[in-house]
């Protein structure tokens, strides 16, 4: 029975995730490696959508492959990742791929790692199905349409039927959505999954996203370093700083007031109408003292600390 420290949950409902004393360094773990992932912690109820924010290299991508996982060769990872109670740190690879798709799925920011070019969209959903059981081709197609419809296609003959070079940018991301929740999981992480649409589509996704998330209940981790994309989505913000979770709250409580100065920095970035990224009234970008790299002490100096 593995005994864990106590974090705070959003709902006083059984977790359906739990995180604890998470570090991840990558390459040789010697006296000057800078971890990539520092004693994370954290809970994910079932149906909650939970932001993980922060900028490019703070570690929010190597959480995600953690959870799932897909780490490479070269990391040294300490801590336990449960869901639903099992320790996937401690399942083997035949238990992982069992759960990776059908229990645990990834929308990632292109859709053009996940779709394969010479095949037809609806194929590559139903292929999901059938390596996690669903052996019926009548089944597949129906439940794949059903799925289509759930994120908001209405002409699903031609969209099933299509190539990926056939369809446009937002529905390529619908498509990657389609995929990822085809299995019904019980977590879907994004991980920058608007980053390279335009704001139109990115609304749209949003929308797609939510209403799954209220149609399924599926919990989704939704990964991103852009404030404006969590206010009215998500229930619950994570800001990652240095590989640490260094404020966790309410979306309100979090932008209203922040506590780190970190957090309170990024948001300077955003005006009040959270929609367009401007400089200070200075005309340059907040900063923080310290940097990134060196050793933990250097970090601390910084303010670092855990947010409640």
């Amino acid at each position: 029975m593995i005994s864990l420290p106590t974090v705070s949950s959003s709902a006083c409902v059984p977790a359906l995730l739990q995180v604890r004393g998470l570090n991840v360094t990558y390459g040789d773990a010697d006296a000057d490696s800078v971890p990539a992932l520092r004693d994370v912690n954290f809970d994910v109820t079932p149906g909650e959508i939970v932001g993980i924010l922060g900028e490019s290299g703070c570690g929010k991508s190597t959480l995600a492959l953690s959870i799932l996982g897909l780490l490479p060769g070269n990391a040294s990872i300490e801590g336990c990742v449960l869901f639903k109670g099992e320790n996937l740190r401690e399942a083997d690879e035949l238990r992982r791929r069992a759960i990776r798709g059908a229990k645990i799925s990834m929308i990632f920011q292109d859709p053009g790692l996940s779709l394969s070019p010479v095949m037809r969209v609806g194929d590559q959903i139903t292929e999901v199905m059938r390596a996690h059981g669903i052996t019926k081709q009548k089944l597949r197609r129906q439940k794949c349409e059903e799925i289509l419809k759930e994120v908001q296609f209405s002409d699903v003959h031609r969209i099933y039927t299509a190539y990926p070079h056939q369809l446009s940018g937002g529905e390529l991301h619908r498509i990657a959505i389609a995929q990822a929740l085809c299995c019904r999981p019980d977590l879907v992480i994004a991980d920058e999954a608007t980053r390279s649409l335009d704001t139109k589509i990115q609304a749209e996704v949003l929308r797609v996203l939510r209403a799954v998330n209220q149609q399924s209940g599926s919990a989704l981790i939704f990964i991103t370093h852009n404030p404006a994309l969590l206010a009215g989505f998500a229930d619950r913000v994570m800001v990652m700083y240095a590989g640490r979770i260094v404020e966790d709250g309410s979306v309100s409580q979090v932008f209203r007031q922040p506590s780190h100065p970190y957090t309170k920095a990024l948001l300077q970035l955003v005006p009040k109408s959270l929609q367009h990224i401007s400089l200070t009234a200075q005309g340059r970008f907040p900063t923080i003292p310290s940097s990134l790299t060196g050793s933990d002490h250097q970090v601390r100096d910084c303010g670092l600390h855990h947010g409640n």
